[in-house]
């Protein structure tokens, strides 16, 4: 069975997420992400090297962790940074680069040097903000103003992909795509009226509010039970999921209201506890380490054409608004993919629109970007010395108490 899980290799997995935590732990001045370590290690016990075991021996449970990485990038997107200038300057970055992206990818594919159209137009136009939170987040920049936004881009570069490639390259149809997005934009409006419908002060909202702190863990379990049924929508990994766990956790965040400190730490011991990590150590054993050494010269001009179309916008939007570090930290952001570089190639070449070698230079270049991208923001920061200051007037981003 496809979905039987090795625990030989879940052993192995588990101990390179506790050797990367101890290594960032011990070495505190690595200036490498502790993703990057959990990619590297998951090369290392991976078919191409070591081969101590397969992707598909955890893949079911890597299905659960890319769920929380999304439901916790959701978690972190707050829905007032739209009605902000973060979020429109945002929207206008993200416009500027697949308008771009389209046109540059329809001189590659004129020339014959790209396949796979819409599958790289999209690719070179997401951000990894699942993959960047943590390393955000340990470095202090989702507080103030740059805080704000760098959560407003990387969101946008993550949602709008998402949405596209659901409806355009989805293998069950466009029309089935849209009645999936409408179904889960439905289940997103219940939740948020359920949150109205439970009166304050009765037996049920008593239960709830009790039942948080004891065994029984109600509203962490109803989380877990909302992410595994949007997980398991399909019998294999499918977009759709992926798009329903990111608008959970926004929707979550909204939806407890002052219990999102309580919850929070809850979600963050489950996810980046295990699921989290395990999921990118899996993608690290995924990874066609011999497509991409072979096809070198088109995984650096995807990396160009990354940092170019999606980077290029940000720091033409962000003039004036940001400091010329803290435009050049957004940018480098914005241009840090892999989730859902993933996702989408996997789609794209079981589609028939992109070829696997294809596949594996965009997945690769996507790969560089999380190796150096992250760390580089991060030694940007570093180099100023300074924490990030909170702007005058602003509440902090990201871990704070959900909007009404």
């Amino acid at each position: 069975m496809d979905d039987v899980v090795s625990i030989d290799t879940l052993a192995a997995v588990a101990a390179v997420a506790l050797v990367a935590a101890l290594l960032v732990g011990l070495l505190p001045r690595l200036p490498v992400p502790q993703v990057v370590l959990l990619l590297v290690g998951g090369m290392l016990i991976g078919p191409d090297a070591l081969a101590i075991g397969a992707p598909g021996d955890v893949r079911v449970l890597a299905d659960v962790g890319l769920g929380f990485v999304f439901l916790l990038a959701g978690y972190e997107i707050d829905l007032r940074l739209f009605r902000e200038d973060a979020g429109r300057r945002a929207l206008l970055s993200w416009g500027l680069s697949f308008g771009l992206a389209a046109g540059v990818v329809a001189v590659l594919g004129a020339a014959g040097l790209v396949e796979g159209y819409l599958p790289v137009v999209l690719g070179l136009t997401t951000t990894a903000l699942g993959t960047l939170l943590p390393v955000l987040r340990d470095a202090g920049l989702l507080a103030g103003r740059l805080g704000r936004h760098l959560l407003a881009t990387g969101g946008v570069g993550e949602l709008l992909p998402v949405l596209v490639i659901a409806v355009f390259l989805g293998s069950q149809g466009r029309l089935s795509a849209l009645v999936a997005l409408g179904g889960v934009a439905v289940l997103a409006l219940v939740l948020g009226l359920l949150r109205h419908g439970v009166p304050e002060g009765s037996r049920l909202a008593e239960v709830v509010r009790a039942g948080q702190h004891e065994t029984a863990q109600i509203t962490l379990r109803g989380t877990i039970l909302l992410l595994l049924t949007l997980v398991a929508v399909t019998d294999r990994f499918h977009l759709d999921a992926v798009l329903g766990a990111f608008l959970a956790g926004i929707v979550l965040r909204r939806w407890v209201g002052t219990d999102a400190p309580t919850l929070e730490s809850k979600l963050d011991a489950v996810g980046y506890g295990f699921f989290v990590p395990l999921f990118f150590v899996y993608s690290g054993m995924s990874l066609d380490l011999q497509a991409i050494a072979e096809a070198p010269l088109l995984l650096g001009l995807f990396l160009v054409l990354v940092l170019t179309v999606r980077g290029g916008p940000v720091l033409l939007v962000y003039r004036g608004v940001l400091e010329p570090r803290e435009r050049l930290q957004t940018a480098l952001v914005s241009a840090t993919a892999l989730p859902v570089l993933v996702a989408l190639t996997e789609i794209a070449v079981r589609s028939g629109t992109m070829s696997p070698d294809e596949a594996a230079a965009l997945v690769g270049a996507g790969m560089v970007t999380v190796l150096v991208l992250p760390a580089l923001v991060v030694a940007l920061q570093r180099r100023a010395g300074t924490p990030v200051p909170e702007a005058p007037g602003e509440a902090p981003v990201g871990r704070g108490p959900a909007a009404s």
